[in-house]
C-alpha cells in the first residue's frame, strides 16, 4: 500500500503521524457505524517530506532561534517558507496517485482540501485554526494547487507563534493535506459534547447557522445554540442570522445575506436537534472523551466533517461512586493555585484528614456530606462567607438545584475537626509561646533522628514522623488557639459596627502583634538590609551576582564577613520558606539563596536604618490607640461598661493569638525541608545507580511510588516523561473555585450595591484606602518596587512577606480573610482588597489606582 495516499476508511487514530490530527479523527469516525463522512482520501506526510531545499533547512534553522514576540522576524522568514512551498511542483509520482483516487469520483464533483498537521487535535493542544482549509475546489490542476497551499500554511504566523509558545519543533511537525468530497449543506455548525461554557459532561452545545460552516468558524455570522441534557433540550438562543456562507458553481465560496422570512427561524428542528445530539453522544462514547465536532446537514442527513477533542475542558476529580459530588479548591484557600508535582500532593494528602481528590494537579474537597448535613452545611457556608464568598455564592448555587445532593440527617462527624467550634482558651499569651517552643522541640529532634535513616527505613520514620506533625496539628489546643484568635477578630468586627458604625476595627487592632513568625519573616530581611547597608562594596557585588553561590565571594570583601553571616542566620530560621511551599518540591530559599538579593537591595534602597524596629513599634502604637479609643467610646453608651469589658475581653484574644494563625504552617515547612534534604540524598543513590537521570525526577513519584523504588531498586522508564507532560498541561490550565462531578464550574459572584460605576470589586481583607502605583507581579523575583507602589499578583503566600515591607497596598487574585497574605496586610496596616478575579490583567502595570481596603474595591484613575 502506498504510503503517499491514503483512503480515509484505511485510516484510524495509529496512523496519526502519516495522517495528521485531522486525519486521523475522520478515520476514525468514518469507521463508526452510523455515522457518515463524505468520502475522501489523505496525502500523508510522507509527501509532504518530499518538499526540500537547501534554502528551505537554512530558513527552518532561522525559524527555530526566534521568540514569540519576534513577531517582525518571524513573519519575513515565514513568508519566505511559504513562497517556496507553494512554487514547488508535487513530485510526478505523487501526482499521479493522487488523479487515480480522484477518477473514483465525478469529474464535475467538488472537495475540500483541508490541513491535517501532525500536532494539531490532541488532547492536550487542539491547535485550531492554524492551518488552511478549502472548500468548493474543482479540477485536478486547482486540487494540486491547493495542496501546496495546505502545506503552505503550516508556516503562516499564527501556526509558527502557536507551535513556539507551546514548544513545538518545526522541524518535528508535519502536514497531511485532506481532500474530501464537498457537502453542500442546507445548514452547518460545531457541536461540543461538554458544554463549553460550564464545562458540564452532561450538557450538550450546538451552534447551528445556515450554509456553510466556515462563517461560524471564522466568527462572521451569529448562530443560534441549543443545549441538550439527558436527551431533552434545556435551552434555545435562536440568533438574528443576517450572512450564510455559500459554495458558488465555478468553485469557491461566497457570502450572501439570509432572506428576512429565515433570519429569525430556527435552523434546525427540535427533532435534528435531538438526532445531532445522539450522533454527537455515540462520537464522544468512541473517542472516549469530550469532543469538537464539526457538522452538516444536506438533504436531512448529518455529515460529520471533524472531530477533537476539548481540551480546554478542566479534569474531573476522580470519585469512588456514581453520586452526585461537589469539589472546593485547596489551591484557593492555600493562596497556591499552581499545579502541585505527585510528590507534593501525596505529602499533603499524608497530612490532610480531609477527603481529597486529584485533578489536573491540583487537590480537591469533596464537601458533598458536609452540604448533605444541615449542620455540615451551615459551618461550610459560613467559613466559606468569611474565608472567600465566591466559594459561598458558588455552594449556594449548588444548594438550589433540588435533587443534586442527597440530604442525610444531621451529624456533629461530617463538620471537620478544625471547624467545629472549640472550647474557650485561657486569654494567656504564654499558651502560644508554649506552643511555639515546643514544636521547635519536635523539629529540632526530628533533624537528630533522621540523620540515621536511609533506604526503606527512612521512608517508615518519615511515616512515623508524620503522626508526630498530626498531632501537633490537630492538638485541640493548637486548633482552639487559631480559633480563639479568628473568633475574637469576626465578634469585635461585627460588635463595633453594631455598637459603634465602625466597619473592620479589628484590622487596625491585629497591627503588630506577637509571635506572627511571617510578619517577623519580613521585617528581619529589612534587619539583613541594616546589617550590609555600611558596606558599600557588599552592595555592589550583590547588584551583579547570579549565581546562587555568591556567598562564598562574599568573604573577600569589606564588610562581606558580615553580609555573610546576617545573610546565613535569616536562611537557618527562614530558608525552608519558598513560593507555594506547600509543594514539597518547590526550591527553598536556602537551595535557591539569590531569589532573596533583589528584596535585599529593595530595602536598603527604599529604608532608613532600623526600619524593622520602627514599623513593629509604630504598628503597635496604632493597635492601642485604636484599643483606647474604641473602649472610650463604648463606655458612653447604655450598659457601657458591660460592653468594654467584653470588647477589651476579645481585642486582648486578638493580640494574644491573632499572630500564632500563621505559625502551624512554618512548622509544616520546617519539617517538609528537613524531609525533602533525606529523599534528595536517597535520589542522589538512585541516580549513580542510574535508575533515575537526575535526583528531582524523584519528584514526579507519589511517596509510595519512591518508597517502592528505594525498596526493589527498580522503576519502569515511562512513568517519568508521561509524568512530566502531564505536569506541562496542567501547568496550563485554570483552576475552579468550585466543580461538580458532571464537570461543571460552579462560578460565584459578590452581592454589592452602590459602588462606583467602575468599581472591580473583592473581598475587603485590610481597612483602608491608599492610591498609587500599580505593579503588576507574577514572579516574586521580577519584583522591582518603590516606595508607596501597589502590589497587584495572582496570589501571595508567606514567601511574599518580605515584599510587603515594599509596598503600601495589596490585590491578589487569590485570597480570604484568613489567609496568609490578608493576616500580613492586616499585621502591617496595608490596605489589601483579595479575591479579584483577573486583577492582573484588568490592571495594568504602572496604572495610578485606588485601593478601598474597607469596602473591598479597586479604582482605576
Amino acid at each position: 500500500m502506498s504510503t503517499y495516499v491514503l483512503e480515509l476508511s484505511h485510516i484510524n487514530s495509529t496512523k496519526l503521524t502519516l495522517a495528521g490530527g485531522k486525519g486521523a479523527n475522520l478515520g476514525e469516525l468514518s469507521r463508526i457505524r452510523g455515522i457518515q463522512v463524505p468520502a475522501g482520501f489523505c496525502i500523508t506526510t510522507e509527501a509532504y517530506k518530499k518538499i526540500n531545499s537547501r534554502e528551505l533547512d537554512h530558513l527552518l534553522d532561522e525559524l527555530t532561534h526566534f521568540k514569540a514576540e519576534d513577531r517582525k522576524q518571524i513573519s519575513a522568514v515565514s513568508a519566505k517558507i511559504r513562497m517556496i512551498i507553494e512554487s514547488t511542483p508535487i513530485p510526478a509520482d505523487i501526482a499521479e496517485e493522487i488523479a487515480v483516487y480522484l477518477a473514483k469520483f465525478d469529474e464535475h464533483d467538488a472537495f475540500a482540501v483541508r490541513s491535517s498537521a501532525t500536532a494539531e487535535d490532541l488532547p492536550a493542544a487542539s491547535f485550531a485554526g492554524q492551518q488552511d482549509t478549502y472548500l468548493n475546489i474543482t479540477g485536478k490542476a486547482a486540487i494540486l494547487q491547493h495542496i501546496n497551499k495546505c502545506w503552505a500554511s503550516l508556516f503562516t504566523d499564527r501556526a509558527v507563534i502557536y507551535r513556539i509558545q507551546n514548544g513545538f519543533d518545526h522541524r518535528q511537525v508535519y502536514l497531511a493535506v485532506i481532500v474530501q468530497q464537498m457537502v453542500f449543506p442546507q445548514a452547518s455548525g460545531i457541536m461540543f459534547t461538554a458544554d463549553p461554557v460550564t464545562s458540564s459532561r452532561k450538557v450538550l452545545s450546538i451552534d447551528a447557522g445556515f450554509g456553510l460552516g466556515e462563517a461560524l468558524v471564522a466568527g462572521l455570522v451569529s448562530a443560534d445554540c441549543y443545549k441538550v441534557q439527558d436527551d431533552q433540550i434545556i435551552d434555545k438562543m435562536i440568533a438574528n442570522k443576517k450572512l450564510a456562507v455559500h459554495p458558488l458553481k465555478e468553485g469557491g465560496t461566497e457570502t450572501q445575506p439570509v432572506s428576512p422570512d429565515q433570519q429569525k427561524a430556527q435552523t434546525l428542528t427540535d427533532l435534528q436537534i435531538l438526532q445531532l445530539a445522539r450522533i454527537g453522544r455515540q462520537i464522544e462514547a468512541h473517542f472516549g472523551c469530550p469532543q469538537d465536532i464539526e457538522w452538516c446537514l444536506a438533504d436531512d442527513v448529518f455529515y460529520m466533517v471533524q472531530s477533537r477533542p476539548v481540551t480546554t475542558l478542566y479534569p474531573i476529580p476522580e470519585a469512588d461512586d456514581r453520586e452526585n459530588h461537589v469539589y472546593i479548591s485547596v489551591g484557593h484557600q492555600q493562596m497556591m493555585t499552581d499545579p502541585i508535582k505527585p510528590l507534593g500532593l501525596s505529602f499533603y494528602l499524608l497530612v490532610t484528614p480531609a477527603p481529597m481528590r486529584q485533578a489536573g494537579g491540583r487537590l480537591f474537597v469533596d464537601v458533598t456530606n458536609m452540604l448533605a448535613s444541615p449542620a455540615g452545611r451551615k459551618t461550610l457556608l459560613d467559613s466559606a462567607g468569611k474565608s472567600d464568598p465566591l466559594i459561598k455564592d458558588a455552594l449556594m448555587t449548588v444548594m438550589e438545584r433540588t435533587n443534586f445532593i442527597k440530604p442525610a440527617p444531621d451529624d456533629a462527624d461530617k463538620v471537620p475537626r478544625s471547624l467545629r467550634s472549640q472550647p474557650p482558651v485561657e486569654n494567656d499569651p504564654a499558651i502560644a509561646a508554649d506552643l511555639i517552643r515546643a514544636n521547635q522541640a519536635s523539629v529540632e529532634t526530628l533533624k537528630q533522628n533522621i540523620r540515621a535513616k536511609s533506604g526503606p527505613e527512612l521512608f517508615d520514620f518519615i511515616l512515623e514522623d508524620i503522626k508526630e506533625l498530626k498531632r501537633i496539628l490537630f492538638d485541640p489546643q493548637n486548633v482552639a488557639v487559631i480559633m480563639a484568635g479568628i473568633n475574637a477578630a469576626s465578634w469585635i468586627n461585627e460588635k463595633m459596627e453594631e455598637w459603634l458604625g465602625e466597619m473592620n476595627a479589628a484590622d487596625t487592632l491585629s497591627q503588630s502583634v506577637p509571635n506572627n513568625v511571617t510578619s517577623e519573616m519580613g521585617l528581619a530581611l529589612l534587619d539583613v538590609a541594616d546589617a550590609i547597608r555600611p558596606y558599600p562594596a557588599v552592595i555592589d557585588y550583590l547588584q551583579h551576582v547570579k549565581d546562587d553561590g555568591f556567598r562564598d565571594g562574599l568573604e573577600k570583601l569589606d564588610g562581606g564577613p558580615e553580609a555573610r553571616s546576617a545573610i546565613d542566620a535569616y536562611l537557618d530560621k527562614y530558608g525552608m520558606r519558598c513560593v507555594g511551599e506547600i509543594d514539597i518540591t518547590r526550591t527553598r530559599w536556602s537551595e535557591k539563596p539569590a531569589t532573596l538579593i533583589p528584596m535585599i537591595l529593595s530595602n536598603i534602597r527604599n529604608f532608613a536604618p532600623n526600619a524593622s524596629q520602627q514599623r513593629f513599634e509604630q504598628g503597635r502604637q496604632e493597635a492601642l490607640k485604636k484599643e483606647q479609643e474604641l473602649l472610650d467610646r463604648l463606655k458612653q453608651l447604655p450598659d457601657g461598661a458591660q460592653k468594654a469589658g467584653e470588647a477589651k475581653h476579645m481585642i486582648d484574644q486578638i493580640r494574644n493569638f491573632a499572630g500564632y494563625r500563621e505559625y502551624p504552617k512554618y512548622g509544616i515547612v520546617s519539617r517538609y525541608f528537613v524531609y525533602k534534604q533525606a529523599l534528595l540524598k536517597e535520589a542522589a543513590q538512585l541516580v549513580q545507580a542510574g535508575i533515575m537521570h537526575e535526583k528531582e525526577d524523584i519528584y514526579y513519584l507519589s511517596f509510595e511510588e519512591l518508597h517502592e523504588t528505594v525498596r526493589t531498586r527498580k522503576l519502569d522508564g515511562q512513568i517519568i516523561p508521561q509524568r512530566k507532560e502531564a505536569w506541562k498541561r496542567y501547568e496550563k490550565l485554570t483552576p475552579p473555585r468550585v466543580i461538580t462531578s458532571d464537570g461543571e464550574i460552579i462560578t460565584g459572584r459578590y452581592k454589592r450595591e452602590n459602588l462606583p460605576a467602575n468599581a472591580i470589586i473583592g473581598l475587603p481583607v485590610s481597612s483602608g484606602v491608599i492610591e498609587g502605583r500599580a505593579r503588576v507581579i507574577l514572579d516574586m523575583e521580577d519584583a522591582d518596587l518603590e516606595e508607596g507602589d501597589i502590589l497587584v499578583t495572582t496570589f501571595t503566600d508567606p514567601s511574599w512577606t518580605p515584599l510587603f515591607v515594599s509596598v503600601k497596598g495589596l490585590i491578589t487574585e487569590v485570597g480570604g480573610l484568613m489567609t496568609h497574605g490578608a493576616v500580613i496586610a492586616r499585621e502591617y496596616g496595608l490596605p489589601a482588597v483579595v479575591g479579584v478575579e483577573n486583577a492582573t490583567t484588568l490592571i495594568k502595570d504602572g496604572q495610578r489606582i485606588r485601593v478601598h481596603g474597607t469596602e473591598g474595591y479597586v479604582e482605576i484613575l
